[in-house]
């Protein structure tokens, strides 16, 4: 199942003879490990910027896995590499469908806070001032529960938020 051996760094070629390594030892059915050497292969291919190639290991894996936990993170890392293409909306309803399974994914809320910041940055470019402060407005409230789970994890969100009246607590 080793169709990306493209790594060329250390910590890829590490994280690949571990992940062979806990994918033979692992007591997990033959589905699961399928649906990890899948996952396992998506994150190869998006270290190296191959976003389709890893988009289709990460379609596979979901079709596969089953675990809530595990389908939250191969449905974040789908969202990320649409928001990396700058294909926001995209991203966001995946950010929202890991987070519909794993609530504790403060990466995910970072993320969807990043989003509509810059959407509200843009928007306040355009002179749509009622829009951008909706938008804002949205990353605030993402920002709070991703610093809510994570403390001290996003300091310039939590600078933004106070620099901006948002009180973050």
């Amino acid at each position: 199942m080793n169709r990306l051996q493209k790594n060329d760094n250390f910590l890829d070629k590490t994280f690949t003879i571990l992940a062979d390594i806990v994918i033979k030892i692992l007591p997990a059915s033959q589905q699961e490990k399928e649906a990890f050497s899948y996952y396992k292969e998506g994150l190869v291919a998006q270290s190296a910027g191959q976003y389709a190639q890893a988009l289709e290991s990460y379609y596979e894996a979901l079709q596969l896995e089953e675990d809530p936990i595990d389908r939250s993170y191969i449905l974040y890392n789908i969202a990320l590499i649409y928001s990396n293409n700058g294909e926001y909306s995209m991203a966001l309803q995946y950010y929202h469908q890991a987070l519909e399974l794993n609530s504790k994914l403060s990466q995910a809320y970072n993320n969807i806070a990043v989003i509509y910041h810059y959407q509200g940055v843009k928007s306040s470019e355009k002179r749509q001032s009622e829009i951008a402060k909706k938008l804002f407005s949205k990353a605030a409230e993402y920002w709070k529960e991703a610093i809510k789970l994570a403390p001290n994890n996003y300091i310039e969100a939590e600078n933004w938020l106070i620099t901006t009246g948002r009180d973050f607590q």
